[in-house]
């Protein structure tokens, strides 16, 4: 199975956006409350935003989601 050696920025920027993942995850799977949608704190989303800006990705979604599958591929 290939892995992609990743630079220190894209490995913050995947780190990131797992924890950005994390974190939606978590709050769409909270206890239902009619009252309010979900909240992502918006610094877990502008984490995210800034290590993918650092890593050259911000904006070429193909490019970071090709670096993801390849440093961390589907089990099947």
């Amino acid at each position: 199975m290939p892995t992609a050696v990743l630079t220190d920025r894209e490995r913050t920027a995947v780190q990131a956006y797992l924890r950005l993942l994390h974190t939606v995850r978590a709050a769409f799977d909270g206890p239902p409350d009619g009252r309010r949608p979900p909240v992502v704190p918006p610094a877990v989303l502008a984490e995210a935003e800034q290590a993918l800006a650092e890593a050259g990705l911000a904006g070429n979604e193909e490019a970071f989601f090709r670096l993801l599958q390849n440093w961390c591929p589907p089990t099947p």
